[in-house]
């Protein structure tokens, strides 16, 4: 059997199922997944192999049985559990962390139990798993619980069958497992939890050690407390993430819609973006500064439980780290990197192996979104459209980063690492291939990467090949456009629209405003917004009024904003009309940092994607109106969308002093419309009447929603992501989709 069947109490179920179907045989692991043998009637056999799938535990998911016919010996007794095999067998799947179940809970507050108030209470269907694993078989031998030999109730339960942890690797209690501590006190685990909401109540900052690393937590309520966590972690702007206890606390902070319920209270617990609630009520003005959003989060393991129930309020949980840096996991690593931050530590003794971020989730037409796909979701393995014969390694991008790995029709997405560019995190990039290459039993022979010639992730690429492995480079929008597919299932060809910030172009310039004709093996540019300068490159994403200045110059207008940079205004219109140190691009993204600009939004940002998140924010859904754009036909070469035409839409309203809100309305309108427009020109030369919306513009459901809106009234059907993000996250797997492909094509014709 093969899927997610370690560490999810599978091979105690199947024992309690051939059981009750009074078979004989053997369940246990191997590194392919499960086996399991059986000797009975052939009506008992039938019917254990119906009750497989529909009785399965609640994490375990069976992709595929493979099952053939041997003679019965009729030497098998009584059914058992084996030990592990260790020998490789072929892909293994493993599940990620999950959130402590309803029945683990039920222990966790009840005082006549023994595990009452203990901290790190799991079972077979909760609890870590991803961020332990060592190596598989699936095994506590094989995981960070190594260390901590169990006591005999502990092992009474875990050997037997009818016990909810029987073969729960992870399984302790206070006395044989994990130990809370905090620094410079003494206590065991309810006073030690009592003397950090303490703490907390009083502002001060302390570090947590959770499932795959550190966070910061502070009273979200304390805007001296959250003042002071930006300054110490130099997050200048960007949102905090925020725990809160149950539905009803989210609920007084935000409006929470069916599918953000869903989201919330899932197993994975990712953080979800919804609406805050105005007045803002308990929260900071600090923890979500000029945002319309929170990004919320339920308590996902026992100790969060325990730590909320006692604070009784929302807590502040953010990356344990330094902006720009990757989250802190190992412990004397954190105390180094946090001991500036955190005024104390809340750590315990069990290992983390492997560091893992939170997930971030949104809903999007009732259905989630994922925006970063980590804890909780990742290594879940997706299945792609395609077979991969032979293994392929997608090596993403520098943003964003992720890693996927794929053989046969399944591909491992690795949980989000962040930005290559900064050194650690290229090391965990590194490190985490070699690991997760063993742990799931793919060794690569094609590596797949960007286009980019100076991505870490393109080099690290051309460093493999020198060992003798395949390479294959992938556009990036094509990567895109294919991660999309591979989310609905589908090996196209489609329209493609891939709206980013940059990418690198087949032609080697700045793309990021893209319609593609496209499926799985190639990508044929059949559009794209028209071109403009990008003074000082990577200067220009920093800071957008130098986008706007560009635009403006092709406008030949001067704006208000112009006013606020007397001297540098001229020299950056200069500088984007010499051609020197002002690469061309055709990008979404910097169309919206020039627009946001124009309307008094931001000069400059902090963080990517900041402008466009606050222009969507702005963006007053009851206003009337759109812009419309210009589309430029040249024959045999892409058409072009004249963006600058919805530039001087927004500086006619603003010479006519409409609302900036109003404003930022009509050009999410106008710019959906130029999408719809596009991929009705390339429908009536293609014949193509599916659509399919990608890269990180695509996470502004406003303009989604207009855009879908407008291409299904025109009859397109339209893809769009859910459990692959839209953003860099993504491009992994569209390259390894890519290249597991063409290489197949590659066979077909050898």
């Amino acid at each position: 059997m093969e899927g997610v069947v370690q560490g999810v109490g599978f091979r105690p179920f199947v024992y309690s199922l051939a059981k009750s179907w009074q078979l004989s045989g053997v369940v246990g692991n191997n590194s392919l997944g499960a086996f399991v043998e059986l000797e009975g009637s052939e009506d008992a056999v039938a019917g254990f192999q119906r009750d497989l799938r529909l009785q399965a535990p609640p994490l375990a998911v069976i992709d595929r049985v493979t099952a053939r016919e041997v003679t019965p010996t009729g030497l098998q007794t009584g059914f058992r559990i084996a030990g592990s095999q260790l020998a490789r067998l072929g892909q293994t799947q493993i599940a990620p962390d999950c959130a402590t179940c309803a029945d683990c809970l039920r222990e966790l507050t009840d005082p006549d139990d023994r595990r009452y108030g203990y901290p790190f209470i799991n079972c077979t269907n909760c609890g870590p798993r991803l961020t332990i694993v060592q190596d598989v078989p699936y095994d506590r031998p094989r995981t960070t619980m190594a260390g901590f030999p169990m006591c005999e109730p502990c092992r009474r339960e875990y050997d037997d069958p009818g016990d909810r942890r029987f073969h729960a690797q992870p399984v302790c209690c206070a006395d044989c497992g994990p130990r809370l501590r905090l620094s410079g006190f003494e206590g065991g685990p309810g006073e030690v939890i009592a003397k950090v909401a303490q703490l907390l109540r009083e502002g001060q900052i302390v570090a947590v050690k959770g499932l795959g690393g550190y966070h910061l937590a502070v009273d979200a309520t304390s805007d001296r407390g959250t003042r002071t966590l930006r300054q110490r972690k130099h997050r200048d702007e960007k949102a905090f993430a925020v725990m809160v206890s149950d539905l009803e606390m989210a609920r007084s902070l935000a409006e929470i819609a069916p599918a953000d319920e869903l989201l919330l209270t899932s197993p994975a617990r990712p953080i979800v973006l919804v609406p805050r609630r105005e007045p803002a009520g308990l929260v900071a003005a600090a923890v979500a500064p000029g945002q319309r959003q929170l990004g919320l989060m339920l308590p996902y393991t026992p100790l969060h439980v325990l730590l909320m129930r006692e604070f009784a309020g929302p807590l502040v949980l953010t990356s344990g780290n330094v902006s720009e840096e990757p989250i802190a996991f190992l412990d004397g690593d954190a105390r180094q990197r946090l001991g500036g931050i955190a005024d104390a530590f809340l750590t315990h003794d069990r290992p983390i192996h492997l560091r893992v971020d939170d997930s971030v989730a949104r809903s999007f037409r009732g259905e989630p979104m994922l925006i970063r796909r980590s804890r909780g979701y990742a290594p879940r393995a997706i299945r792609l459209p395609v077979t991969a014969a032979r293994p392929v390694l997608g090596c993403g991008a520098e943003l964003k980063s992720t890693f996927c790995l794929a053989q046969g029709d399944s591909a491992t997405l690795s949980p989000h690492l962040g930005d290559l560019k900064n050194y650690e995190t290229f090391r965990s990039y590194a490190d985490g291939i070699t690991h997760l290459s063993r742990l799931v039993g793919i060794s690569p022979v094609v590596v797949a990467h960007d286009l980019h010639p100076d991505y870490l992730s393109t080099k690290h690429a051309q460093e493999l090949a020198e060992s003798g492995l395949e390479l294959a480079g992938v556009q990036h929008h094509h990567a895109h456009i294919a991660s999309c597919l591979v989310d609905n299932g589908s090996p196209g060809p489609v329209i493609g629209v891939a709206f980013d910030g940059t990418g690198y172009g087949t032609d080697g310039t700045l793309w990021g405003g893209e319609f593609l004709v496209a499926d799985l093996v190639q990508a044929r540019r059949a559009g794209h917004l028209a071109a403009v300068p990008m003074p000082g490159g990577e200067s220009a994403v920093r800071q957008p009024w130098r986008m706007a200045a560009a635009y403006c110059a092709q406008l030949a207008a001067t704006p208000a904003v112009a006013q606020r940079y007397p001297r540098e205004w001229e020299a950056v219109t200069r500088l984007a009309g010499s051609g020197f140190a002002a690469p061309p691009t055709s990008s979404a993204g910097r169309l919206f940092d020039a627009v946001a600009c124009l309307v008094g939004v931001r000069d400059e940002v902090s963080y990517e994607g900041q402008a466009a998140v606050e222009l969507e924010q702005l963006a007053n859904q009851a206003a009337r109106g759109w812009y419309q754009s210009e589309i430029r036909e040249f024959g045999e070469m892409p058409f072009q969308i004249r963006g600058a035409d919805l530039v001087a839409a927004v500086l006619a309203d603003l010479e006519r002093n409409v609302p900036a809100a109003d404003i930022a309305m009509r050009f999410h309108r106008g710019l959906a419309l130029s999408i719809a427009d596009g991929c009705q020109l390339i429908r009536e030369t293609s014949g193509l009447g599916t659509v399919a919306l990608s890269g990180g513009v695509f996470q502004n459901v406003l303009l989604l929603e207009l855009a879908v809106a407008h291409l299904e009234r025109r009859g397109f059907k339209v893809l769009t992501h859910r459990r692959i993000p839209a953003n860099d996250g993504g491009i992994s797997i569209g390259q390894a989709a890519i290249a597991a492909t063409r290489d197949a094509g590659s066979a077909d014709a050898r």
